[in-house]
């Protein structure tokens, strides 16, 4: 089915070439190991390696920081594919969203520093907002980033944190003025591996999504300095979240559309082989009335998507259009996984089936990246206005 619409002026030949050697390197190296990287609950460095050495992790990332030099198009293309081999494990998605913290908020140093290990896959990156109280308000979060000399000292924890257990680069929110409310948020950033008092919480066990490590994360004093916090001075860290989120949100709603994909490829073949009654599943007019709704769900979203995807690279999609597509997309995912299971019939609820696993997976989709019901309440904004 493919992420393109005929009609997507976004797209040239360079993209399709690059999504038809990303599809390659996935059935041939990711694919594979699915089932293993769900059983020991996360995806091996190898992996991250080996994408970044074909190029798929850095292909908006420019040229001088080891990069293809694209646009957010080529983002986009990968995290499709990613979803249309049946994965969400490997955390490419959130790799790409730091990568454009990193981008448009680092100073020239920063980015020299940490861009190209990012890009090339030996090291992983993860954002950690969310807190045990505090979820989708982010102007709440406790953790605090004290002045000490000239370095920070951050104390606090995080929770649901993907990439928790493998991240190297971490951006944590963090309050530098408790008093200050969202004027007080900043972002700082952690090298895991080279300070004392930060701390990993065990890989949570989640209904879906077990391939992709999740976890609390404890910092207790510890110290990073100064010159890691993105920005050119504090309390910049709310506006710089609110600018970055529409594409994580797009992101999410792309997540879906690929994962509707393989589920109806998947359902389709089935149901063209089973046979009920004397006939094949896809004889029945139930059978055939459900893949049309779904496939006509599946049209509208991806001509959704390639308009975001087309504002996206414009550098004209505004909070409001992000939250439609993430709230519609992870919806629309969670309608047509319960149908694609239910024709699957019994065997759609073994896990040796892939839709079982896509069915719990696609659960998360609604509630991260700000929940559902928060989209409505910004897209409402943008109407009461």
């Amino acid at each position: 089915m493919g992420l393109f619409t005929p009609t997507a002026s976004w797209v040239m030949d360079e993209h399709r070439m690059f999504a038809d050697a990303v599809s390659r390197v996935f059935d041939d190296a990711l694919v594979p190991n699915i089932e293993k990287w769900v059983d020991q609950g996360r995806v091996d460095r190898e992996f991250w390696e080996l994408a970044g050495a074909q190029g798929i992790i850095g292909g908006s990332v420019p040229e001088a920081y080891g990069g293809a030099g694209g646009g957010m198009g080529f983002d986009a293309i990968a995290v499709y594919e990613q979803g249309a081999v049946g994965d969400c494990g490997w955390g490419y998605s959130i790799q790409s969203i730091v990568l454009h913290y990193l981008l448009t908020y680092g100073s020239e140093e920063q980015k020299q520093r940490w861009v190209p290990d990012l890009v090339a896959g030996k090291r992983v990156a993860a954002i950690a907002m969310t807190e045990p109280g505090c979820g989708s308000d982010l102007q709440a979060v406790k953790t605090t980033a004290e002045k000490d000399g000239n370095q920070y000292r951050i104390n606090g924890s995080k929770t649901f944190i993907t990439n928790g257990q493998t991240a190297d680069l971490i951006v944590v929110v963090a309050k530098t003025d408790k008093a200050a409310g969202a004027k007080g948020v900043s972002l700082i950033v952690v090298e895991a591996d080279q300070v004392e008092g930060f701390r990993r919480g065990r890989n949570l066990k989640k209904l879906g999504m077990k391939a992709n490590d999740t976890s609390e994360l404890f910092f207790e004093d510890v110290k990073v300095p100064q010159t890691n916090l993105l920005g050119a001075e504090e309390g910049q860290g709310f506006y710089q979240l609110m600018r970055q989120l529409p594409w994580e949100r797009l992101v999410i709603a792309i997540t879906a559309l690929g994962s509707i994909d393989f589920a109806l490829s998947e359902t389709i073949k089935y149901v063209q082989e089973r046979k009920a009654f004397g006939q094949r599943l896809m004889d029945f007019q139930n059978t055939r009335f459900k893949l049309a709704e779904m496939k006509t769900k599946a049209e509208v979203l991806r001509a959704f998507v390639n308009d975001c995807i087309g504002r996206a690279e414009a550098g004209t999609l505004d909070a409001a259009t992000a939250s439609m597509a993430k709230y519609w997309g992870s919806e629309t995912q969670n309608e047509v996984m319960h149908e694609c299971l239910q024709l699957f019939g019994g065997y759609g609820f073994m896990m040796e089936y892939p839709i079982a696993r896509l069915y719990a997976d696609a659960r998360v989709q609604m509630i991260y990246g700000g929940t559902n019901e928060i989209m409505k309440e910004l897209i409402a904004r943008s109407i009461d206005v």
